[in-house]
């Protein structure tokens, strides 16, 4: 009967894995449960998609991210729920996203915002394919125009779709891997995203990976309360490398994004100064028309390009790449945020003979309208600067949505502060500049009374000279030769371009954030008459903001009046020529020594040279340390598993008399088969284990691995046959003998391993369900009944005498 039951065994055995099958493809997943999957998945996805309202600005974003959510989570869940085919989910999401992505993504295509209409089946089908270039070639926020928000509605939709369709849908472990799409979305939104978040991207890490990982493990089935306390040291080794090891590897390199790669950052270096360009307005332009503006306004000021940077030569922008340099500009999209108060304008500019690439703006504008030339624009948001890159045309009209702060007097501005503006940093400045602006603010308080009494001495003291036909020799240009010699001769002549440059050189060297601004200022009569200004070389200007705290950037007109011209009788008198009469060669000079250092330019000392090779070995034990303690740390649960079991199979090896040792390497097969998850009854004398193991290892007839299997049925039925000889023969083994076996049940062990899967090997490296099984079968025999293999005759008699019991 014995023999009946054992070769039916194999065949329910085969039979087993059929029925479970064909069970778990008609059991539906309960509802309850699939809700917990789709609210854990939800919730991470919400989490994850988080940073694009920042990029979209606001919560211009939100309606289509959240219903993006609840819509592809809630289909997924009645598609599992009804058994539909994943075609009829398919077509079922195309039906779905058809109907509401107008209101989430493309309302002005709608119509009252909710029903749709060909425009919008047109537009969503355009999105789906172009909304992501539109994305990463503007600047954040991009705003909500267009089909921007078909973007951010697909990841949500999409994501939440095919997360909650995986988790609820897929058999047994394969649910797990819905927590893959949480991880792709992530990877997308980073790419889509900016160079520094709200939320920190450490975070968003630590939190997909306490959340999912957990969820995973529960529904791949691993997750058991004896696997807490790795979890807990898994989590602790993840959180440490985050927040240690991250920091240490990045230093302080930004965020990589898409929209930098993809659309390389205006660089103003690629043109000459605006301001060097001053004369040029003045000389050939004066009276041609620039550009016509409509809706400045009183007070109104044109803008044309704000610098920052001086380098001894000119006024230029910064090209530094910093959030708040006058030389990032980037694109933007049909919405720009308002960061001052002040009065909104509609201004609308017509370009006329105006060239090269600086866009006139006006205020701080909130939105442009420039039709199809859109593309090229680039706006910086730290000048409110503008510029298209592929050049002014004539013929060329815009519009604007604008703000026009109020200009504080020196009074309402009180005892303001200096604002706190990160500057690049000043070169070539002539050093009369620092003496004069300390002299003439020796009497000044507060940070505004500085600023003021500048720029009332510039226009007191100064005069006024383009240079031009009958007017006073005026050089052009603002290098430190020209500033100097401004300041130090005995008259002050010049125009606007030297004016603005040296008075915000001599506020920036007491220690005020300054910047020089060159546009356009028409006349009050023209703006006053309601009608469109036209704007020519003649209304070009120059003039400095200062930044102050509560009140930003306030504008100083540092330039005397055009009318202030030096009289003949200011002019320096010329000495009368007088006859030359032959004079006798004076003395040789002694020699002059040279200064060492030029006390005009003094040049910057050369950096010192860091030891390329203490560098590098600098980086690579910063690298080994940030990498190899979380790596020793991950290792550590292989290393201590590893180094119980080898303590075990070195004292079953080593320990006792020859049999106790023979008996210990069948221990040993024993052991091996639990961790490979093929254990045999602890009541079962070595035949019935080898037996059983032999019906645990059959290989499936069309297996790769059935040669290793049916080595596996062969080698333990030798080793239980010979460990029984040893046990109950007369006599003990010799060294030799007890070699030999060992040896066989290291082939064996190996044979075992082959046989499984590389999955099965791992797992069987880490398992310690052996040591677990060993201690609850000493806990539960009890000490006069528990089998001890030894060589001597009473316990070979105890051990006879209990098997003929059973």
């Amino acid at each position: 009967m014995t023999a009946t039951l054992d070769r039916a065994a194999p065949a329910r055995a085969a039979q087993a894995p059929v029925r479970t099958r064909a069970a778990a493809r008609a059991r539906r997943r309960p509802l309850a449960l699939g809700l917990v999957d789709a609210t854990v998945l939800v919730a991470v996805l919400a989490l994850v998609l988080a940073p694009l309202l920042e990029v979209y600005g606001g919560n211009a974003a939100l309606p289509a991210i959240a219903g993006g959510l609840l819509l592809g989570a809630g289909l997924a869940l009645v598609g599992a729920w009804r058994r539909w085919t994943a075609l009829t989910v398919v077509a079922a999401a195309l039906v779905t996203y058809g109907l509401v992505g107008g209101p989430l993504a493309a309302p002005t295509t709608t119509v009252a915002g909710v029903v749709p209409t060909a425009d919008t089946v047109l537009g969503l089908a355009r999105g789906a394919v172009t909304s992501w270039a539109q994305v990463v070639t503007l600047q954040p926020p991009v705003g909500s125009g267009g089909t921007l928000l078909v973007a951010a509605l697909l990841l949500a939709f999409v994501g939440s779709l095919s997360a909650v369709a995986v988790a609820v849908r897929a058999p047994g472990r394969w649910a797990a891997a819905a927590a893959l799409v949480p991880v792709g979305v992530l990877v997308v939104v980073i790419l889509l995203g900016v160079r520094f978040p709200l939320v920190p991207p450490v975070w968003t890490g630590v939190v997909l990976g306490a959340v999912l990982l957990p969820w995973a493990a529960w529904r791949a089935g691993g997750l058991r309360p004896r696997r807490v306390v790795a979890l807990a040291t898994l989590a602790l080794v993840g959180v440490a490398s985050a927040f240690g090891g991250a920091p240490l590897v990045l230093d302080d390199e930004p965020r990589y994004v898409l929209r930098d790669e993809i659309v390389p950052p205006f660089d103003p270096r690629d043109y000459a100064s605006p301001l060097s360009g001053f004369r040029e307005y003045v000389k050939r332009l004066d009276e041609t028309t620039l550009f016509t503006v409509e809706g400045l306004g009183q007070g109104g000021r044109v803008r044309l390009a704000t610098m920052d940077r001086y380098d001894g030569v000119v006024w230029n922008v910064a090209g530094d790449g910093s959030a708040q340099s006058s030389g990032e500009f980037r694109r933007v999209g049909d919405e720009l945020p308002a960061s001052v108060r002040g009065e909104r304008r509609t201004v609308r500019i017509t370009i006329d003979a105006l060239t090269g690439v600086w866009l006139p703006t006006v205020g701080h504008a909130t939105g442009f309208d420039l039709g199809r030339t859109a593309p090229q624009l680039r706006f910086n948001d730290a000048t409110g600067a503008a510029v298209l890159t592929g050049g002014l045309r004539s013929g060329l009209t815009y519009e604007l949505e604008t703000i026009v702060p109020a200009v504080p007097t020196v009074d309402e501005i009180g005892t303001a502060a200096a604002a706190d503006v990160l500057q690049p940093d000043l070169a070539g400045v002539p050093e009369v500049v620092g003496v004069t602006a300390a002299d003439v603010a020796r009497e000044a308080g507060h940070a505004v009374e500085v600023a003021d009494a500048i720029a009332s001495w510039l226009i007191e003291e100064g005069y006024y000279s383009d240079g031009l036909d009958g007017q006073t020799a005026s050089l052009s240009g603002h290098g430190a030769d020209r500033i100097a010699s401004l300041l130090a001769d005995d008259l002050m002549i010049g125009d606007g371009e030297q004016y603005a440059a040296a008075m915000a050189l001599m506020v920036r060297s007491l220690g005020l954030p300054a910047r020089v601004v060159l546009g356009f200022v028409p006349s009050a009569e023209d703006v006053a008459s309601g009608e469109p200004v036209a704007v020519t070389g003649a209304d070009v200007q120059a003039w400095v903001e200062v930044a102050f705290s509560g009140h930003g950037w306030v504008p100083f007109d540092a330039t005397p009046p055009k009318e202030k011209t030096p009289d003949k009788s200011d002019a320096p008198e010329q000495s009368d020529p007088k006859p030359q009469v032959v004079q006798p060669p004076p003395p040789p000079p002694g020699a002059v020594t040279p200064p060492d250092d030029d006390t005009e330019q003094p040049a910057p000392e050369p950096p010192a040279q860091e030891d390329d090779s203490a560098a590098l070995w600098r980086r690579v034990a910063l690298l080994t340390v940030a990498f190899g303690v979380p790596a020793i740390l991950l290792a550590s649960p292989f290393i201590v598993v590893g180094v119980i079991k080898a303590g075990r199979r070195r004292r079953r090896r080593r320990r006792g008399d020859a049999v106790t040792r023979v008996a210990g390497g069948w221990d040993e097969v024993l052991d091996e088969a639990t961790d490979l998850r093929r254990p045999v009854p602890a009541t079962a004398t070595r035949s019935e284990s080898a037996r059983v193991l032999a019906l645990a290892f059959a290989g499936d007839p069309a297996s790769r691995r059935r040669a290793s299997s049916d080595r596996v049925v062969q080698q333990v039925d030798t080793l239980a046959r010979h460990a029984d000889r040893v046990v109950f023969g007369p006599g003990e083994p010799d060294a030799t003998q007890v070699a030999q076996y060992w040896s066989q049940v290291d082939s064996t062990l190996a044979t075992m391993r082959a046989s499984v899967s590389w999955r099965q090997r791992l797992r069987t490296r880490l398992s310690l369900a052996s040591v677990r099984a060993r201690r609850r079968t000493r806990k539960d025999v009890a000490p006069a009944t528990r089998p001890v293999r030894s060589g001597s005759t009473r316990r070979r008699s105890q051990q006879v005498s209990r098997k003929e019991s059973r």
